[in-house]
């Protein structure tokens, strides 16, 4: 088989160093880069730590405007994909790459496979859930990572072409707490920090970022928390922080972190805030404490399972739950046995039909 995979944000690269690694062992990937975490901070490093191949293509896309990003993004892929006819298209998660690399396949009517499908916030005013939703529902093959997500798509009517088969995050997190427990004493002597005694913080998603109020509390939390707070800064987050957002010097602002450093300080903090859904999953199965900087979350089962907490940017609620949050001193398994990889590579074989 020949197989396109769109990535273009730090999330992708992960999942898509587990899917590849299987992949490349009979099939040929094209490995098709947008561009939409462009600079070697968010996006080069990232690479550089997983082991993943080099892009084929890069689009070099860039930050824009949203309908100006997927456009471009839709452009690009297309040539590629008129050029190289794959068997499939295979997309991840749910950024404006997924949406692009899913609409561009279906145009041309190449097969397309969504990985973490099935997810729903059930939140319009997000656009990962318009992205989401619609990658959806232009699949031909959908890989869920619990039996929420299953049930999400049987409700808007996809049944037959939806299979459980876990989340391949886990896959490669496996891999790097293994390296972890040699070498990650190294990186909290980097960054100055020792076991269980610091915080670890990202903010990323637009309706924090972009929503002066929210952020300003969310930090305003960080302050009032007392404790070490190291927090690598996503570049959207970092031109946010001007003007009233002071932070104090308890909380540790960082560049952006290679996957394996942000596993290494994650596997070792005392509790972690975050508004990254690929976080909530980590740090369940790393066994921390997970405080969720948002009104809901598509990990419902980590919060079900008492170890993720929804705060929102209420400070109040932050400050407390970071306070007081017990989780059970117990975790059942969620999304998958970390050999997923290899099960979406048998299902690609099996419904493959060139």
């Amino acid at each position: 088989m020949k197989i396109a995979t769109i990535v273009g944000a730090r999330p992708q690269f992960i999942k898509a160093a587990a899917l590849s690694r299987e992949l490349r062992k009979q099939h040929r990937e094209i490995l098709i880069h947008t561009g939409q975490h462009y600079d070697y901070q968010m996006s080069g490093v990232f690479f550089d730590g997983l082991d993943l191949p080099a892009p084929d293509v890069n689009l070099e896309v860039g930050s824009s405007a949203h309908g100006a990003q997927t456009g471009a993004m839709l452009r690009g892929i297309e040539e590629v994909l008129l050029k190289e006819r794959p068997d499939w298209v295979l997309v991840y998660g749910d950024t404006n790459s997924t949406l692009a690399g899913a609409l561009a396949a279906s145009k041309l009517h190449i097969p397309v496979v969504h990985v973490e499908a099935g997810l729903r916030s059930f939140n319009r005013r997000m656009p990962e859930e318009i992205n989401r939703v619609v990658a959806d529902h232009l699949s031909d093959l959908l890989f869920c990572p619990s039996d929420t997500a299953v049930a999400n798509l049987a409700a808007e009517g996809i049944n037959s072409k939806a299979h459980l088969v876990g989340d391949v995050m886990l896959d490669i997190l496996n891999l790097a707490s293994e390296r972890a427990e040699t070498k990650g004493a190294a990186v909290l002597g980097q960054y100055g920090v020792k076991q269980r005694q610091y915080l670890l913080a990202t903010v990323h998603r637009s309706e924090n970022t972009d929503d002066p109020s929210r952020l300003k509390n969310i930090l305003e939390a960080f302050n009032a928390i007392g404790e070490d707070v190291v927090f690598p800064v996503h570049p959207r987050t970092r031109k946010m922080l001007s003007g009233d957002k002071t932070l104090g010097s308890h909380v540790r602002l960082l560049e952006p972190l290679s996957y394996f450093d942000m596993v290494a300080l994650s596997r070792s903090a005392r509790l972690i805030l975050t508004d990254s859904g690929g976080l909530q999953k980590e740090a369940y199965w790393l066994g921390v404490p997970c405080v969720t900087l948002r009104d809901e979350t598509e990990w419902v089962e980590t919060v079900s399972a008492g170890w993720n907490m929804l705060t929102g940017s209420d400070k109040n609620k932050i400050v407390h739950a970071v306070r007081n949050f017990a989780p059970p001193t117990t975790r059942g398994p969620l999304y998958g046995d970390g050999c997923v990889a290899a099960r979406c590579v048998d299902l690609l074989e099996t419904n493959n039909k060139n």
